[in-house]
């Protein structure tokens, strides 16, 4: 039977959500009002609840979201 080869990703999954959405932010910053600069602002503001969603889930009490 044939194995997968597997990688650890070295930044945790916050961290990458995280630096991601400030890569969007700083790309939006230098475009004019714009549809595409909606969609990359957009693209951060999911980014940043995906990063709050997987804080909330592997945290030790798991507690309602506020």
């Amino acid at each position: 039977m044939l194995q997968r080869q597997r990688f650890k990703q070295l930044p945790t999954l916050h961290f990458r959500l995280v630096q991601e959405a400030m890569n969007l932010r700083k790309q939006a910053a230098g475009m004019l009002p714009s549809i595409p600069r909606d969609g990359l602002l957009r693209k951060a503001g999911q980014m940043d609840v995906a990063a709050h969603l997987n804080e909330w889930l592997t945290s030790p009490g798991l507690q309602v979201p506020t």
